[in-house]
């Protein structure tokens, strides 16, 4: 069964957007946290930085998955979409389904996961 192609990078960049707006949306949770005694109690700054620590590990789960996304696009633009990096296998369409930016077939995947 051949793959809808333009459907894949429609779900790519639709990610994409909600992702880049998500960003920018939370960029004053990745601000430095003050360290004002007068204005914030102990407590309180460790909660602050505890909020950031936790905003900056989504950020970069968000830059990585950007990076897939970019990456899937590309293969798009190659004509290279749907086939494995690794071994050039066709990736199967349940498995595009699950994540429109994989880049390898499950093969290489579990053999990345067990190596």
């Amino acid at each position: 069964m051949p793959i809808d192609i333009e459907r894949f990078e429609k779900l790519l960049l639709t990610e994409r957007d909600e992702l880049l707006a998500l960003q920018s949306a939370s960029a004053d949770e990745r601000a430095p946290v003050e360290l004002d005694q007068q204005s914030v109690g102990r407590l309180s700054r460790m909660d602050a930085l505890q909020q950031q620590s936790m905003a900056l590990a989504e950020e970069r789960r968000r830059t990585l998955r950007l990076k897939q996304i970019a990456a899937a696009l590309k293969r798009i633009e190659e004509e290279e979409y749907g086939y494995c990096v690794s071994c050039g296998d066709e990736i199967v369409l349940k498995r595009l389904e699950l994540d429109p930016a994989a880049s390898v077939c499950t093969a290489c995947a579990s053999a990345r996961e067990s190596g």
